[in-house]
Parts: structure tokens; sequence; C-alpha cells
């Protein structure tokens, strides 16, 4: 599977669109939290089981060089819901505090909001205007109530990143989620959920975010499955019992869901797309050959999962290596439902559906981008970060074609990589060729001027050059 992963595969020009007519099919996006670009089997894993996700994605277009536009949640949740990079919403961090101690911060952050924007358009707001019904079921994290940004229904969304209390009961002020069972598994309730809105709503077009809030922290594993896992062999790239009862759980309520539609005979009618919002946790996962993990910008960091299944429309069995980002899902979304685009908001995405639908084998030639202009603590060491003491310090990311720019704003240190030749960004050829580098440094500050980009640069007057390096002199021994 590593192999078919690391070689580059073409994406197969049909003789003709498959999406043509004026159907608009159901859409079903099921979007889960901090899992890895390697934790379904489909991608790779040799410990956590997805045959359901598997089946889902072998029958469709899966992007192996897909991209969340932010390396942790709520930015990367902003970028998704408003199209738009972090720079246009403002949404950097998790919160907007001060991250990390502030002796090793070098610069005062940019501390951004914490609230999406309401006046911006989302692309449930563009389905609903378009006919669609449509519901939010699970992690909202982007304000108090997700109902406002286009969705007629919530449940479980709130402000919250993870589940108050774990993923038993009780789930806290949880929206629909009040009534429990002492028993139920946070991950089954949500599938029972999404179950009983497409029953409802099977006779009109509907659009269904089911947003897990698996496999995000707390790790709280699914009780009836830890004789399994903990019996199972370890792989060589996964071993972690509670993290496969999680996974399997979504996997398994995926299988009921798709149980659902066939029932119904809503297959055909239904786009399926799967995503994560960002790299896995890397205490419990691994996203190997990719360095990093959640919450660094290197690819296992940002790079992602991402299929589209749609029976007839979407051939089946492509795997397709453009790099394509999260911001792309708004126009995306918007053209399977033919519904409109908003005026006068800029958007950062293209439509990917000529490319699903086989109408085209490529995208205009772009570059993708990433902007971070805070900090984020480490929560442990590795040598998949550039220090000890924080995940990401204020950054900036290119990536057009097979070359990776990153600049780091505290040093102004560039990073350059092949990504055909050196996937795990091990060789830096910011040196050793100045002129690539060069290159695209001169784009990515051209970006940041035409987008309006807060770039840190005032000195933090707490920042202890001496305490830093003891911390990292002690977090390396």
């Amino acid at each position: 599977m590593l192999r078919l992963l690391l070689h580059l595969v073409p994406l197969v020009l049909l003789a003709g669109p498959l999406c043509a007519d004026d159907s608009r099919p159901n859409i079903l996006f099921i979007y889960l939290d901090d899992f890895g670009w390697r934790d379904a089997g489909f991608m790779g894993s040799d410990f956590y089981e997805t045959p359901h996700l598997d089946r889902l994605a072998n029958a469709g277009m899966v992007f192996t060089d897909a991209y969340a536009a932010a390396a942790n949640c709520a930015p990367s949740r902003a970028c998704l819901l408003s199209g738009q990079y972090t720079p246009r919403h403002e949404i950097y961090n998790v919160g907007t505090g001060p991250r990390g101690k502030a002796a090793h911060r070098r610069l005062q952050h940019v501390p951004g909001t914490d609230t999406l924007d309401p006046s911006i358009r989302t692309w449930a707001e563009q389905l609903q205007d378009a006919g669609y019904r449509t519901a939010s079921i699970g992690k909202w994290h982007l304000s108090d109530d997700p109902v406002p940004y286009g969705f007629d229904e919530n449940i479980g969304g709130t402000h919250s990143g993870s589940p108050p209390r774990g993923y038993y009961p009780p789930h806290g002020r949880a929206p629909g989620l009040e009534d429990a069972p002492r028993d139920e598994y946070l991950t089954d309730r949500l599938t029972d959920e999404a179950i009983t809105f497409i029953q409802k709503n099977q006779k009109k077009p509907w659009a269904l975010y089911l947003t897990h809030f698996a496999v995000h922290t707390p790790l709280d594993a699914k009780r009836e499955l830890v004789d399994k896992y903990q019996n199972k062999p370890p792989g060589r790239l996964h071993d972690h019992v509670a993290m496969g009862t999680m996974i399997q759980a979504v996997d398994d309520g995926v299988g009921r869901i798709v149980e659902t539609l066939r029932a119904l005979d809503l297959s055909e009618q239904t786009c399926i797309v799967f995503s994560s919002d960002n790299g896995g946790y890397g205490p419990a996962t691994d996203m190997h050959p990719l360095k990093g993990y959640k919450g660094t910008y290197y690819e296992g960091g940002i790079r992602v999962p991402l299929f589209f299944t749609w029976p007839g429309r979407i051939p089946a069995g492509v795997r397709s290596t453009i790099p394509v980002s999260n911001v792309d899902l708004y126009p995306t979304l918007c053209a399977l439902g033919r519904a409109s685009l908003p005026d006068g908001q800029p958007l950062d995405g293209v439509n990917l559906l000529p490319l699903l639908c086989g109408e085209t084998d490529r995208l205009p030639e772009r570059a993708l981008y990433w902007h971070f202009p805070a900090y984020l603590q480490s929560y442990r060491v590795t040598d998949e970060q550039r220090d000890p003491l924080f995940r990401a310090r204020p950054c900036s990311i290119l990536r057009q074609g097979d070359w990776k720019l990153h600049e780091y704003f505290e040093s102004g240190d560039l990073e350059l990589y092949n990504l055909r030749e050196d996937i795990g960004e091990r060789r830096n050829l910011a040196e050793s060729n100045a002129a690539k580098a060069a290159q695209l440094h001169a784009k990515l500050k051209a970006w940041r001027a035409d987008i309006g980009a807060p770039v840190p640069s005032e000195p933090n007057p707490r920042f202890d050059a001496e305490a830093e390096a003891r911390a990292i002199a002690k977090a390396e021994k």
C-alpha cells in the first residue's frame, strides 16, 4: 500500500463528462477530527480497520495530495465553511490567546478571532437557498450554534472543540444529546441522528454535514471493542488500541448509513464526501512517510485523506495526485447542488467537479497557501517538528507543483522541499537551490500582500533567550 501511495498515479480522463445534466444529488459530507492521512485502510493503515470507508473510496475518486488549509481544528473548519484562507476569516488558532510559555515566544502573536463572521456566507447557506434541507450533526467549533450559518438542524454542535466529558454521557449542553442513555457511545449516537435525518428527508434534496468528534481527544475507547484491539497483533505503522476502537466506531457507522441509503433507494442519488480537518494526533498515530502531525505545517500536519463517491457519475477506482485543498470544497459542493456562489465574497478554492466527472484531467496551474501568525505549543518531543517547544511558530507555507516552501517569521528561515523526491521533507534545499527558493518566496510574499495577511513583527517583551535555550536543551536530553 505504501508503495502505491508513493507512486504518482495519473488521473484517468474518461471518454465523456458524466455530470453534464442537471442532476442534483443528496450530499453526505463525513468529516472527521484529527484523522491522519494514513489512518484508513485505503490510505495504508495496517492496524486500524475501515472496510466500509475502503469500499466507498474504491468506488470513487481518492485524492492522495489533499490538504486542510490549516493544521488544527478551528482554522481548518473556518477555511472549509468559508472557502477562504485564514487571513480572510482571521481564525488562526483554537482560541485567540497566546499559546506556549511567554519566555519562549520571540514575537507577539496575531490573535485573530475565534468566531466565524456571520456575514461570511457558507456553502451550507448557498445549498439551503438552492432548496436543500441541511443539517450539522456533531462538532461545530466556529460559534455557539451552526444554525445561523445555513443549517436547518443542529445536533451536538457548539463552540466546544471536543466532547466535554468524553465519548460516554453526559454530553454537557450539546443540543439534541441531552437524553443520551448511560452506555451510549457518542460516535454511535451521531450516526443514529444522521440516519434519522436521512429517513425524514428522503423525498427532498438534503445536505448532511456529519462532523464527528472522533477521533479527537480524549482517546476514549469504545468499550465493546477494546479486547479485540488488545488481542490484535500490532502493525508496523499503527498499534494504538483506543484509537483503533474509535476509528472502527466511525467506520461501523458509515456502514449503517450506506445500508440506509441502499434501503431507501438513495445510493445513486447521493454523493458522499469524506475527509479530515487536519493531520493525526501525534502521540497516538503515525503518518509515515510524512513528517509531522496535527499542529505542524509539515505534510503530516496538513495532508489529509479525501474521497468523493457518486455511483454512475464519479468513476470508480481512481487516485488523483493533483494537489487540492479544503477551500476547494465550497465551490465543489455548490456545483454539485447547482447552487450559486455568493456575490462579492472572495473564494480561494476551485470547483473540482469537472475533474471528478471526467470533463478534464487537470486543474488550472496554481499554488496552495497556508498562513499561521501564531504559536502552538508542543505536546511531546520528536524529530517531527522544528524544535521541542512548539509544533508551529509563526509561518507561511506555499506548495506549487512538487515544490513546497516554508517561511518562519521569527528568524526569516526558509525551508524548501521537493515533495516528489522527498515526501518526508528531510532535505532542505533552500541553500542548494536558492533560485527556486527566491522565486517561491517572492510569490508567497506577493500572496500575503494581496490577501492582507498579517505578519507578526513586534518583539515579545517577555521573551527570554536564555530561558528558551535551557528549555530546548532540557527537552532534547
